[in-house]
């Protein structure tokens, strides 16, 4: 779900399908009702991510562009895009140390953002994550359980599940139905 570079699929000996998070989380978006939405990548990377949901939720885009040192280590970051007065959602597909997101989230808040919130598939959560997200303006972090997460060491951490949508497919692939609905983005 969600591969990091869409060539990994190719690394595998047997027919793979990409699955896509967006299929949960523009469900829990669209539940949190927010006005002025904006839909946000927290790098160059990730605008084609970003558009998408975008596209799927009738929202703008921005895109924080980054330049880095070393890995891990942000030097130094620029917003391009109108947040003021908006509410905006950084959308990933991992979060390592969350540097990246929580400068973001400090560019996005500076810039005039009502509220930022981040989604990203996998919560890698390593280094001192849990307390630079704890420690942010991010007003709420959501991930998937595709790798287990310690969210009681941050009231800010969300984990939605992925097991219906494999479920799902696991289903229709055994019952030989189309899982085409299964991609949202």
């Amino acid at each position: 779900m969600d591969l990091h570079a869409d060539q990994i699929q190719g690394f595998f000996e047997i027919p793979v399908d990409h699955l896509y998070a967006s299929s949960i989380f523009v469900d829990y978006i669209r539940s949190l009702e927010l006005d002025n939405l904006t839909i946000a990548s927290p790098d160059m990377g990730g605008a084609k991510r970003a558009k998408n949901y975008a596209g799927h939720l009738g929202a703008e885009v921005v895109i924080a562009y980054k330049e880095r040192k070393k890995a891990n280590v942000v030097e130094e970051m620029f917003l391009i895009g109108d947040v003021t007065g908006k509410n905006v959602i950084l959308i990933d597909d991992m979060i390592d140390t969350a540097g990246t997101l929580c400068k973001a989230a400090d560019i996005l808040i500076e810039k005039g953002a009502k509220t930022v919130r981040a989604m990203a598939t996998h919560g890698v959560l390593s280094g001192k994550a849990y307390e630079n997200i704890e420690n942010s303006k991010l007003l709420e972090v959501i991930v998937t359980d595709s790798i287990p997460v310690k969210n009681n060491l941050s009231s800010k951490i969300k984990v939605l599940s992925c097991a219906p949508l494999f479920a799902d497919v696991m289903t229709m692939v055994h019952e030989h139905k189309s899982i085409s609905s299964k991609f949202v983005i």
